[in-house]
């Protein structure tokens, strides 16, 4: 298991966009100049399009080479490729479609129009893909991810994965189907708590009041099933990025002694 989770508390939640855009910027270089290439697996949300957009607009992203750059997803609604649901649609618009991206490295999750029978065979399918990207050094059948980033629901479901459904309790494969979701819509594809698990660093964003219960409720200790983001860490470290509001109900304990 990674070490304990570090938090870094920002002033306003447009500060903590752009601070987590100029760290994922200093990550993504430091991989490319390490090994050659970058794996980043983005989430959706307001806080991740928030950061993304932020990205876009950052005059440091020119130095990222992004043809080197592996896209994945943490989670996705099942829905059409038209819907402007989907996160990856709100990806290409919030970042993607401005920076020249190499097509075959952006590994979206399927739509429910791609030809697949259900949710539970485009999960299997993105699984495939996933493990066709690993290398030995990996330990592993999905890569090992730079940074994973995941926003925090209110009720701290990460990804697709819910308190106490189903797919927070798989152990086995790397990407699930997950059907009944709580929230619209009900059908979804999730990576899994171990695929999470994969990732160097995983990155917790949370900004907002609603958030503030989740966040304290979580960093409190208690078991993945009733807290999925209590159970995803990175192998490296695990990084929760707040604002003041998301982190107001947290003990003094927690609180990180200096924040932005």
């Amino acid at each position: 298991m990674s070490s304990a989770p570090q938090l870094v508390v920002h002033r306003d939640k447009e500060l903590m966009a752009q601070a987590a855009a100029a760290r994922l910027i200093t990550k993504i270089v430091d991989a490319q100049a390490a090994r050659g290439s970058a794996s980043v697996v983005l989430t959706g949300g307001r806080n991740g399009n928030g950061l993304l957009a932020a990205l876009a607009s950052s005059p440091a992203r020119d130095a990222i080479d992004w043809s080197r750059l592996d896209l994945w997803w943490g989670d996705e609604r099942y829905v059409p490729a038209a819907d402007p649901d989907r996160n990856y649609t709100q990806a290409r618009e919030a970042l993607l479609d401005a920076v020249p991206l190499d097509p075959a490295r952006v590994h979206a999750m399927p739509a429910s129009d791609a030809g697949f029978d259900d949710a539970d065979s485009a999960a299997a399918a993105y699984a495939a893909e996933l493990a066709a990207a690993s290398s030995p050094e990996d330990h592993g059948p999905v890569p090992t991810f730079d940074v994973l980033m995941l926003g925090v629901g209110p009720d701290t479901h990460v990804a697709s994965l819910f308190p106490e459904h189903p797919a927070v309790r798989e152990t086995e494969r790397t990407v699930v189907g997950v059907h009944g979701a709580p929230k619209p819509p009900p059908t979804r594809i999730s990576l899994t708590l171990p695929a999470i698990r994969a990732a160097r660093e995983v990155w917790l964003l949370a900004a907002g009041e609603d958030k503030a219960k989740a966040a304290a409720i979580a960093l409190s200790g208690p078991g993945e099933i009733q807290a999925p983001a209590s159970g995803a860490y990175g192998r490296a470290r695990t990084l929760w990025l707040l604002d003041k509001a998301a982190a107001s109900e947290l003990p003094r304990s927690l609180y990180p002694p200096s924040s932005a």
